[in-house]
């Protein structure tokens, strides 16, 4: 198969250093724009169009893709904001623009008419006849809702073999159908399609029965073990699943969503994608190693959804009982672009030993000098802490997270390479247990 038949992986960016470190762990395209008008306005807030521009000059460099959200649903009053802001990001040329409504495909088309245009899941495609429409308005892609199945996929295309279709493979779920949710407007007034979602459903709840004759109220008891966490969807992860979506042969894009997640979702879960896509290509293909890697990321419980089973099947896609839980692995710094220092994301002292965990296909060199040790143990990568020394020279015993300084690395490494431990060991640290942190240590 050739490169350009094969099938993307496409990436969230929540600001210029998670598009980057997307693209070195693995990413064929990345998502994500400034905060307006799209559904994501917190992580939106951190690019700019200067930063924007900048990412989209940096992917481009690399033979990569950026696609800009533009993808909320606007009021009347908002119609000209709405075309001035689609006039701006498209003067930076992005790879396509992802929109949800049938007014805005025809807004896009008309302003910028060189940038394809790719629907939104929020539109709620899950069928041939609404993909024609769209399709006939001008959209090449549509990125399908993620209650649709695989054999409805396969339908749409042989419907419209010319149209791409996206699917989401990876990340949160909403409660509701295709995000379209107001229980945060009703409770808070933010507005979930106005990019401000409260994530309501990720609270725990009380039930009560009232009875309005005589005013009497009584809270209902739950079952044991169940708890209260009633609308939160658990996180959806396909990775078992990469070789069957492949071998449909009508999904042109695997997305992976969370643009608000940390840098090290960003790397950890595109590179399992990465690999899980490559493995199968090349007839190697095994869930458990893809598994292994996407368990290490905090997360709600995982599911895999319902693309290769109807909704009416599963019984298993509500986490009841937490809202989130620890992965198997905290992050412990962040290596510079450059590669001569990194950054502290969680206590380390000297004579820790942590993790290397690499972008798609870096390699690092063993040595053995007086600010570390890097060992290769069972084809995993170690770097051992003898000294932490700012790049200022300062000398400290033990870095924490909220520590800004640069401190030196014993060599190079590559830039955005991501230093991890296992969650235990990071708890223990901090003299936590699991009973002691809000959110659960043994994965369910």
């Amino acid at each position: 198969m050739t490169e350009q038949n094969k099938v993307e992986l496409l990436a969230p960016a929540g600001n210029l250093e998670k598009l980057k470190i997307a693209l070195n762990y693995g990413a064929d395209a990345v998502y994500g724009s400034t905060s307006t008008f799209s559904l994501r306005i917190r992580s939106g807030k951190e690019f700019d169009m200067e930063s924007y521009a900048k990412g989209i000059e940096y992917a481009h460099a690399r033979d990569k893709k950026v696609y800009a959200t533009v993808n909320s649903f606007p009021f009347n009053s908002q119609m000209k904001l709405y075309e001035n802001h689609i006039a701006k990001i498209a003067e930076l040329k992005p790879d396509a623009l992802i929109v949800s409504s049938p007014g805005v495909v025809k807004i896009a088309a008309k302003i910028a008419p060189g940038i394809p245009i790719h629907l939104s899941t929020q539109a709620n495609v899950m069928n041939a006849m609404d993909a024609e429409v769209y399709y006939d308005l001008g959209v090449k892609r549509i990125i399908v809702a993620r209650e649709i199945s695989l054999k409805d996929c396969e339908a749409i295309k042989a419907h419209l073999p010319d149209l791409e279709l996206e699917v989401f493979v990876h990340g949160s779920m909403c409660f509701a159908y295709s995000g379209r949710c107001l229980v945060s407007a009703l409770q808070t007034g933010r507005v979930p399609n106005r990019g401000s979602c409260a994530n309501d459903c990720r609270f725990p709840y009380e039930i009560y029965a009232h009875n309005p004759e005589s005013g009497t109220t009584f809270r209902l008891d739950e079952e044991e073990d169940v708890g209260t966490y009633i609308m939160n969807a658990k996180d959806m992860n396909m990775a078992s699943h990469i070789d069957e979506i492949m071998q449909s042969g009508v999904i042109d894009s695997l997305k992976i969503e969370g643009r608000t997640k940390s840098p090290y979702y960003a790397g950890v879960v595109t590179k399992a994608y990465r690999h899980a896509i490559d493995d199968y290509y090349a007839g190697d293909f095994d869930a458990k190693r893809y598994q292994r890697e996407l368990h290490t990321t905090q997360n709600r419980g995982f599911t895999d959804a319902y693309l290769t089973s109807r909704p009416f099947e599963k019984n298993d896609t509500q986490a009841h009982s937490f809202s989130i839980q620890y992965g198997t692995h905290q992050v412990a710094g962040l290596v510079s672009e450059d590669g001569h220092t990194w950054k502290c994301k969680d206590k380390t002292c000297i004579g820790d030993a942590v993790e290397i965990v690499l972008p798609v296909g870096a390699k690092v060199e063993l040595v053995d000098n007086e600010i570390g040790k890097i060992d290769e143990v069972s084809g995993q990568y170690w770097l051992t802490f003898r000294k932490l020394t700012t790049k200022e020279g300062k000398e400290l015993d033990c870095v924490h997270s909220g520590n800004v300084n640069d401190i030196l690395l014993p060599t190079e490494l590559p830039g955005y390479t991501i230093l991890r431990r296992k969650i235990a060991e990071a708890l223990e640290k901090k003299g936590l247990t699991n009973e002691s942190t809000p959110m659960n240590l043994e994965p369910k």
